[in-house]
């Protein structure tokens, strides 16, 4: 009965849920190793996301390194 109920709650507030306590993981880790390095390991985090996600959807690496970076001339 009660695991039932708590399958209930989290299902209709999952987001909310979820979100408190990716907030709360990252206020502790601001708190123990500082601002800047939290950012630094957020964004490494999005940017493998990022690419990770392109991979999954077969989308080829190179023409999306093409898009992101400069334009190279090769010789």
């Amino acid at each position: 009965m009660y695991k039932e109920k708590l399958i209930e709650l989290f299902q209709k507030h999952q987001g909310k849920i979820i979100g408190s306590i990716l907030g709360f993981f990252i206020a502790i880790i601001i708190l123990l190793i500082g601002l800047f390095k939290t950012l630094f390991i957020c964004i490494c985090v999005y940017i493998g996301y990022y690419f990770g996600n392109k991979i999954d959807n077969r989308e080829d690496l190179k023409e999306i390194l093409d898009r992101i970076l400069p334009p190279v001339k090769y010789r």
